[in-house]
């Protein structure tokens, strides 16, 4: 708990002290008033007593309670200003710690597990500095000073006190003991609800499509049970506090009335004496009676900090155990390659072992997609084709070896000039949709750059048109068909106007004549602007018509590395490989030639029918 304090700066280090100052102004003001009722009562039993005393106590009576209002106004004022700016403070760097993770911190947390922390646990914090800070600091000077005032007065009242006291913190100690650990694990079940309602949201379709709706609402229930469960024994020991505190209260109350009476009835009214010690006496009993009553509620305040304490200080430690994690995926200060140097991606004996992981998912992979080429990637599902995909821009970094992008180390690359360099179209289109139009999706990237409205609109209007989406750019990307997505990721990506492009399955989802344009417009931009792209696809006809080059994965290891000709000709046997040829290859090899398309297979066969 106390590390999170570390957070908060001088000027809220003042306004703390501030608060201190304040609450001991305001406390000295409220145990003042019992004073000026022990004056106003023994000045209403006194005979000769003028109206004009009376009043002035009690007008003095009313300063210190609007001085008490006052300073509790201002201190209540102090501790939301501490409270905002903290948990705004800590919203923020959580925000940019979490950014910067790699995919191997936030699989350690867990998404809904880090939106907790951001969220929920924050609000519990800046609760606790609303409303539990000022109880903290106002308990103890409350207790302390009102106990020196007590500690004057009879020694039975002071010992029904102490009794009094001891029963709270009897009480106290059965909260803690058996309530805290409860409230405790109220944020790790909160986790596992957002876990399973966040399945149950995203996967929605595959649970409909399997009819698992049964299987997921058990899932469900079965935590909402457990929170229910856990939360209910919490709040049947918390009730216990209430009726236990009142218990107190009343019991001290009658206690002092009881000791009171006692004593002044032990008091013959022999003289005036006499008469005026029992005045005395019944004085000291209202003024006794205020003092005890503050002391109890320190006490109460107290049992409120305790009440909130142990969730404060597991978020506390939610919160710490995210900011003082160390990301493993440093950032580094160059903005460009070497110079003559655009366009190229180079892995230089890499080897890549995921977090927690048995074994090494690629094993020392060398290779070099140079300027203009289109290179394909291809493998049986597995091979390491989306782990050598995943460290081009650093959602994980290399367990040995180096990946060099123009040159340099990507590792010494700044995040937003790597991006730069790269576009990637993710395998799942509905990860890269974040804004609310097909138009505003594009131009995210190119907004993020902060250029001008008109170079936007200008780059976003030319890679709608070059992926089929003109028409569709008012419409919500969300609801566009597996295909639209596809180009849409593909539309965000070029208007970036970067120098490679990382194109994961872009023909998934496509008809023929999508797929068809799609790759025709890549292959003119491979073409004219010179721009690398590094193809990883199924799809054999593909990656035999418009890859220059392909590489071919089995098992984490680089088994080819050359043309598609080459690879497709009959020399190799790529089915060993998991590999598919493509159907125009395939049928010109039982012809005896080779052919890449459908085209050149049916003049090939043509020309040899004719020759023989």
């Amino acid at each position: 708990m106390l590390r999170i304090l570390k957070h908060l700066r001088w000027k809220e280090w003042l306004l703390v002290a501030a608060c201190v100052v304040l609450i001991v102004g305001q406390v000295q003001l409220d145990l003042a008033l019992p004073d000026y009722m022990s004056e106003i009562t023994r000045l209403v039993q006194t005979e000769g007593s003028q109206m004009s005393d009376i009043l002035l106590a009690g007008g003095k009576m009313l300063l210190c309670a609007l001085g008490s209002m006052l300073l509790t106004v201002c201190t209540t004022f102090f501790t939301a200003q501490i409270a905002s700016r903290f948990s705004a403070r800590l919203r923020g760097e959580m925000y940019r710690k979490v950014v910067g993770f790699s995919n191997e911190e936030i699989n350690r947390f867990s998404t809904a597990s880090l939106i907790t922390r951001t969220t929920n646990d924050i609000s519990q914090l800046q609760m606790f500095f609303s409303f539990g800070m000022q109880s903290l600091i106002k308990a103890p000077i409350m207790a302390f000073i009102a106990v020196g005032k007590i500690s004057t007065k009879s020694w039975e009242w002071s010992l029904l006190t102490g009794g009094v006291i001891a029963f709270v913190c009897v009480l106290l100690v059965f909260i803690m003991l058996y309530a805290v650990p409860r409230m405790k694990k109220m944020q790790t079940l909160t986790d596992n609800l957002n876990r399973i309602t966040r399945e149950n949201l995203t996967g929605l379709q595959v649970v409909r499509a399997y009819n698992a709706e049964n299987y997921q609402e058990g899932k469900f229930a079965k935590a909402n049970e457990e929170m229910t469960r856990n939360s209910q024994q919490a709040n049947i020991a918390m009730s216990v506090m209430n009726p236990g505190m009142n218990l107190a209260m009343n019991g001290l109350t009658l206690g002092i009335y009881w000791i009171g009476a006692a004593l002044i009835s032990a008091i013959a009214v022999t003289s005036p004496a006499a008469m005026m010690e029992r005045i005395g006496l019944f004085s000291d009993m209202v003024v006794f009676m205020q003092y005890a009553m503050q002391v109890i509620m320190a006490f109460l305040m107290l049992v409120m900090i305790f009440v909130m304490l142990p969730r404060v200080t597991v978020s506390a430690s939610r919160v710490n155990e995210v900011l003082d994690t160390k990301a493993r995926i440093v950032d580094g200060k160059e903005t460009q390659g070497k110079p003559g140097m655009k366009g190229e991606i180079e892995f230089r004996d890499v080897s890549f072992r995921y977090p927690d992981a048995d074994g090494d998912a690629i094993h020392h992979i060398s290779f070099t997609a140079h300027h203009g080429q289109t290179v394909a990637l291809i493998g049986a599902t597995g091979c390491g084709k989306s782990s050598i995909i995943n460290l081009i821009p650093r959602l994980y970094d290399a367990t040995s070896g180096q990946v060099l992008v123009d040159g340099e180390d990507i590792v010494n690359y700044e995040p937003a000039d790597l991006a730069d360099k790269i576009g990637y179209v993710f395998q799942n289109p509905d990860l890269q949709i974040l804004e609310d139009t097909v138009f505003d999706e594009v131009a995210y990237g190119p907004r993020a750059k902060k250029l001008t409205a008109e170079t936007i609109k200008k780059q976003v209007e030319a890679a709608l048109a070059a992926t089929g989406l003109s028409e569709l750019a008012d419409a919500y990307p969300r609801l566009l068909s597996f295909g639209q997505k596809r180009r849409l990721g593909v539309a965000s990506a070029l208007a970036l106007n970067p120098r490679t492009l990382i194109l994961d399955e872009i023909t998934n989802g496509q008809d023929a004549i999508e797929k068809e344009r799609m790759m025709r417009y890549l292959q003119t931009l491979n073409e004219d602007k010179g721009i690398t792209i590094v193809l990883i696809s199924h799809d054999m006809d593909v990656v035999r018509r418009y890859a220059k080059r392909a590489i071919v994965l089995k098992d984490g290891c680089l088994v080819y590395d050359g043309t598609p000709t080459e690879l497709f000709g009959g020399a190799h046997d790529v089915e060993e490989w998991g590999l598919r040829r493509p159907t125009a290859a395939a049928l010109a090899g039982r012809f005896g030639f080779t052919a890449a398309t459908p085209e050149e297979f049916c003049s090939k066969l043509q020309r040899k029918g004719a020759e023989g």
